[in-house]
């Protein structure tokens, strides 16, 4: 069961960065700026959600318990 967890959790990865990076060659010329408006919204929204699970939850953490 864990080996098929791990690919898995390899491959989502994977598909979502290579659709992301296949946009590329799909979108060429121009973005609708809605859409445009909409990816740098999600874009940003990740951005900010790994800032606070990566760096402030951890160092939170860290001065509740005085380390």
């Amino acid at each position: 069961m864990r080996p098929f967890i791990l690919i898995i959790s390899l491959i989502i990865p994977l598909v979502g960065t290579t659709l992301g990076s296949a946009m590329v060659f799909f979108l060429k010329k121009e973005i609708n700026p809605k859409l445009q408006k909409v990816l740098l919204g999600f874009a940003s929204g990740v951005m900010i959600a790994a800032s606070i699970w990566s760096l402030m939850q951890p160092a939170i953490n860290s001065y509740d318990k005085g380390d």
